[in-house]
């Protein structure tokens, strides 16, 4: 199974919205250090996603931040496709949904704040393994 939503300037319908809410009422696309914190004691029994949130950056970062997500030990990767400040992390997480895993992985983000202060997350994908 696979859950991709393209975000940006559209508005998402209200179905899509509630899709990608997580159990604490943030949207996936927000990200959500609940969902992240949890994504790393999870059950072992709950379903193992593939994720890829792609964002935008408002400056360059610097190729130690990029190196540095490996070592957070989440099977977490963050990469620079060849457009400028466009980055791509991916990773896997067990979560009960595609919208819980996302959201961990955008949380990862937020509660990591030294790897990307700001940034606009303009695409995600969960790919059930």
């Amino acid at each position: 199974m696979t859950e991709t939503a393209k975000l940006g300037a559209r508005e998402q319908s209200h179905a899509d919205v509630v899709r990608w809410t997580c159990p604490h009422g943030l949207h996936a696309g927000q990200g959500c250090v609940a969902c992240y914190r949890a994504s790393t004691e999870a059950d072992p029994a709950l379903p193992l996603w593939e994720v890829a949130v792609w964002f935008t950056s408002t400056r360059p970062m610097p190729i130690r931040a990029l190196k540095d997500v490996r070592r957070h030990g989440c099977s977490f990767s963050l990469d620079q496709p060849s457009t400028p400040l466009v980055y791509l992390l991916s990773g896997q997480a067990r979560a009960a949904t595609g919208t819980e895993a996302v959201a961990g992985l955008v949380g990862f983000l937020i509660d990591n704040r030294h790897i990307a202060n700001t940034f606009t997350v303009t695409e995600v994908r969960a790919v059930h393994s």
